[in-house]
């Protein structure tokens, strides 16, 4: 038997919308029958990819410009507005974003980025067996540098702060907890 939910939608409606996103309102009736309202930005999905070998992790720097500062990070994106499988998504963006294609790409877990107003997950990858090509960054990523780091910098990078991106981090700890670096 189904469980009624502990919130009711009772109206909802998109109060904005982009290629990348949209947020909408929603009017709600919570379990102890009082209204309230929550806002939800929903996006597709993204994927987080640590491509690693000989002890060494690869990373890519850009400019972030809801922050205003270029930042290391791992690999990342989305395909705006649709639905990719998460697999092809981490083999697309590791070689649109480094030229790194990988002849193994294992998947770490799924974590939502911000569930308390956002529907996004990030799914996170192992990737190995790495070959090495051309970049090919969309426009969005015109100025990103990508280099390789000994594992052990890149992990003080994120315990020192040189590395804010929380799904950065978040990726190394469960490759940590997983037992995988």
């Amino acid at each position: 038997m189904a469980q009624e939910p502990e919130i009711r939608t009772t109206s909802s409606r998109v109060v904005y919308r982009n290629r990348w996103m949209s947020v909408r309102e929603d009017g709600i009736v919570r379990a102890d029958g009082s209204p309230g309202v929550y806002g939800v930005v929903e996006k597709s999905d993204f994927v987080v990819v640590a491509a690693i070998e000989d002890g060494r992790v690869w990373l890519v720097e850009q400019y972030r410009y809801p922050v205003g500062g270029r930042f290391w990070e791992l690999p990342q994106g989305s395909h705006e507005g649709r639905t990719t499988d998460p697999l092809e998504l981490a083999a697309a963006e590791l070689r649109e974003e480094t030229g790194i294609a990988a002849s193994s790409m294992v998947h770490v877990g799924k974590l939502f980025e911000a569930y308390g107003y956002a529907t996004q997950a990030a799914h996170f990858f192992l990737a190995s067996g790495l070959r090495f090509g051309d970049c090919d960054r969309d426009a969005e990523e015109q100025g990103m540098v990508a280099r390789s780091f000994p594992l052990g910098e890149a992990l003080a990078m994120v315990a020192d702060g040189s590395i804010p991106d929380a799904m950065t981090a978040a990726a190394f700890g469960l490759l940590r907890i997983k037992g995988m670096i």
